[in-house]
């Protein structure tokens, strides 16, 4: 059984594979420039086997080393629930190419199979090769039973590489934003479960990533128990290089907060300063820079709510002026990760996790 599973497997590559090729063979050329309708595509993200509720999105960057089963321009998605809906017991990450073929529901191809559940919207792909991947898991899909969780390697191949653990600086890792220099990188996690954010500074190598120092340079964002998102923390950060800022979207307070000199402080900002907090901000979840500068979240609902402006993705400028915002979703609580790409065909992406799909759209100068 295990070995027609892996034959099936390998089957459904080749003919992805194949199916990219024939595409790239009868594509135009070029597209018009004048076109009116956007390039955006949709498409599910529920494997087989079943799992729910897409919590982050990462793009896989560019220059990232070629021969993987993920390229360059691919999109992960981590999900946070199994085929029974049960909150904190998602176990796959699913890849899509938004130029190869849509997923429609149980069939999204699976990248990496997790053996620790609840996989968050911790989610990261280093320029050297590798994946990163946090989780917070439940087994009853309740705040009562919530474990610690951890942070995990896994190569380009889909094979884990590297566990870490640690009850200070990895104490539920929600959400992360790398600072990537091909051979070195800074992860910046948020841990639910303590209220902090912590800097991981790695060495990247071919064979692995080595994990040289961790050091927690935010903390106190409240963390409260939720029925209805399991917790309540800082979960969306934003890493700003030229301005060594970090944005921490902390979403019980419903607040959007500055710490400086992330990528080099040795001591913990008290939250850091706040950069906002706009009545347009409802529970504010997952936060990227966009490719003009601006901050990008995702509403949660689930602080600020309002029936009127559900799942809406918002958009500031770093000095936390309202530009736009607009709904993933006609009810709440559809809106939770989001990532952004400086220069692709394909640019933007943002997960519906009410009807389990992701939107990937070329946004801004065609």
């Amino acid at each position: 059984m295990h070995e027609a599973m892996v034959s099936g497997h390998a089957l459904g590559r080749v003919i992805l594979t194949a199916t990219l090729s024939l595409w790239a063979a009868l594509a135009p050329a070029s597209e018009a420039d004048n076109a009116f309708i956007p390039r955006m595509v949709n498409t599910s993200t529920i494997p087989s086997i079943g799992d729910l509720n897409p919590y982050g999105v990462a793009f896989v960057p560019e220059q990232f080393p070629e021969g993987g089963v993920i390229a360059a321009g691919d999109v992960l998605v981590s999900n946070f629930n199994n085929s029974a809906n049960v909150q904190g017991t998602g176990t796959t990450i699913v890849q899509f190419r938004p130029r190869g073929p849509l997923a429609p529901p149980g069939t999204a191809l699976v990248f990496f199979s997790s053996g620790l559940p609840g996989l968050s919207t911790a989610l990261g792909a280093l320029r050297g090769g590798f994946v990163v991947v946090g989780n917070v898991p439940t087994t009853d899909g309740t705040f009562a039973t919530i474990g610690q969780g951890a942070l995990q390697v896994i190569d380009r191949h889909g094979h884990l590489v590297q566990t870490w653990t640690d009850h200070e600086f990895l104490d539920g890792p929600w959400d992360l934003a790398l600072d990537d220099w091909g051979s070195q990188a800074h992860i910046f996690v948020s841990n639910v479960l303590n209220g902090s954010v912590s800097r991981l500074d790695v060495a990247v190598a071919p064979k692995g990533v080595t994990l040289m120092k961790k050091t927690t340079i935010a903390a106190g964002y409240p963390h409260v128990p939720n029925a209805a998102a399991v917790i309540l923390g800082p979960t969306g950060l934003a890493y700003d290089r030229s301005t060594d800022i970090l944005y921490v979207a902390s979403t019980a307070d419903n607040t959007i907060y500055a710490v400086p000199r992330a990528a080099s402080r040795t001591n913990a900002a008290t939250r850091g300063g706040i950069a906002f907090s706009d009545p347009h901000l409802r529970g504010p979840l997952a936060l990227r820079l966009a490719p003009n500068g601006d901050l990008l979240t995702a509403n949660g609902d689930a602080v600020n709510s309002d029936l009127l402006h559900p799942s809406e993705i918002v958009e500031f400028t770093a000095g936390g002026q309202f530009v736009r915002e607009y709904n993933v979703d006609a009810s709440q609580g559809g809106a939770f990760g989001l990532d952004t790409l400086r220069e692709a065909p394909f640019n933007y992406a943002v997960i519906d996790d009410v009807t389990n799909s992701l939107s990937v759209a070329q946004q801004g100068e065609r």
